[in-house]
């Protein structure tokens, strides 16, 4: 009779594709995070003040997905949250003497008021209504601060300028260095709190008022409550970019929150991808970047050139980035 070999043969390590994903997501995110704190030393001021400000644009737009893409709900308005964000680090810094880290939970906290109680009588609007809502508000509220009994706060039509902030603490950076990476930190944790939101027992209800608002009711959610709960995280986070905005730019001003603005972070969300969170940064990319290349294309034909270049990405991309990543995830999923 043979002797056994007492010898075990190995077996080779089988990798499922979902921990291939899991792997891959991972190198991809350290990656990421080591590049993006690493630009502003490898790039000029002017190129940081960009990054800066498609960092800015990326946290309005988290908000409005929070608000659209995660409760579905649509607005028009969230120009005016951005507006009203940036005033209040503006007259904290410039009238109060208030330190610039202490405007952006103050904005936060007052565009949640405000996102919170405009959402209240907007519950009874829906679609095309709601849109027209908060159009409405996004083309108020730019011209209540031209008012002359608020001109002592906001100097009307002239506008406030504030002092751009020095790195504390002695750190070897510039100013356009620190508040990239300042506006990189709050970018960041804003990213973490919207996925935990997202995962939490609240998100899940906001997810399913979105997805049948009747079926939501019949299992007990708050349908009227966290509607209005979702307009006003959603208005948090972009009255939070707003106060960023103010900071970086160093001007507010009432015509610099026209009407415009609203559709530029909508336009930045379809891009991006309506309900996956990533995409706020490439959406936020697009919002700033397109119009300066169209407007360098041709001067006098720039918004055909801005549409142009619109209605190509959504014929390539109908789902903006966002669909693509989860179709190609799914190719990935089946190998």
């Amino acid at each position: 009779m043979a002797r056994q070999s007492s010898a075990t043969t190995s077996k080779p390590t089988v990798v499922n594709p979902a921990q291939r994903l899991s792997a891959g997501r991972l190198t991809i995110t350290i990656t990421s995070l080591g590049l993006a704190i690493a630009a502003p030393f490898l790039v000029g001021n002017f190129t940081i003040f960009q990054l800066t400000m498609v960092l800015v644009y990326a946290i309005a737009i988290l908000g409005l997905n929070i608000l659209t893409g995660i409760n579905g709900q649509f607005s028009l308005g969230h120009g005016a949250f951005y507006a009203v964000g940036a005033y209040t680090a503006a007259i904290m810094m410039d009238r109060w003497g208030v330190g610039y880290f202490w405007t952006l939970p103050a904005a936060g906290t007052i565009c949640f008021v405000v996102g919170f109680l405009f959402g209240l009588p907007a519950l009874r609007l829906e679609g095309v209504y709601l849109a027209l809502a908060t159009f409405a508000l996004a083309v108020v509220t730019p011209q209540l601060f031209k008012l002359s009994p608020f001109e002592p706060w906001t100097a009307g039509v002239t506008g406030i300028t504030l002092t751009k902030p020095d790195a504390p603490f002695g750190l070897p950076l510039d100013q356009d260095q620190w508040l990239y990476l300042f506006t990189l930190s709050i970018g960041i944790a804003a990213y973490v709190c919207a996925r935990n939101l997202i995962a939490s027992r609240g998100g899940r209800a906001l997810m399913a008022i979105r997805d049948n608002p009747t079926a939501a009711r019949s299992m007990g959610i708050n349908t009227a409550g966290y509607k209005s709960l979702a307009f006003g995280v959603s208005a948090l986070y972009t009255g939070v970019a707003g106060a960023l905005g103010a900071i970086v730019v160093q001007f507010v001003a009432p015509d610099s929150f026209t009407f415009s603005l609203s559709v530029a972070l909508l336009v930045g969300l379809v891009v991006g991808g309506v309900g996956w969170l990533p995409g706020a940064l490439f959406g936020g990319a697009f919002v700033l970047f397109v119009p300066n290349f169209a407007e360098a294309i041709s001067k006098g034909l720039s918004g055909a050139v801005y549409g142009l270049v619109l209605i190509l990405l959504m014929y390539v991309m109908p789902s903006g980035l966002g669909g693509i990543v989860r179709a190609v995830k799914a190719l990935a999923s089946k190998k």
